[in-house]
């Protein structure tokens, strides 16, 4: 697994969207993460000091991982490029059939209605 930069990584991203249009999927994953031991964790916690916890954003296509880092600080810069990557590579999604409100509302009327009896 690689840990890229921010820029390189939209960029391999970007690339691994383009290369499974035809055929296959990405993940990509998000976690919270110190990247420190548990061992410094517990060290850092006892001497009193803050632990700066970060994104740790992971993406595969199944043959290639890579990964990056994200910090507080650039957090707002990368959401807004991986949203608009990901809205750029999906197209292969199926609009939702919508239906027609008063049509629906008429039709769920008609079939509350009982016949009256004679």
């Amino acid at each position: 697994m690689v840990l890229l930069q921010l820029d390189p990584f939209l960029n391999e991203l970007t690339s691994m969207f383009e290369r499974s249009t035809e055929k296959g999927s990405v993940w990509v994953t998000l976690k919270r993460s110190s990247l420190k031991s548990k061992v410094q964790r517990n060290k850092m916690t006892t001497a009193g000091q803050p632990i700066e916890y970060r994104c740790l954003i992971r993406a595969t296509d199944g043959k290639k991982t890579i990964s990056t880092s994200v910090g507080a600080k650039d957090h707002l810069r990368f959401q807004a490029s991986y949203s608009t990557i990901l809205k750029a590579h999906m197209t292969a999604l199926k609009k939702r059939e919508r239906k027609d409100k008063k049509k629906a509302a008429e039709a769920e009327k008609g079939l509350k209605k009982k016949p009256r009896k004679v």
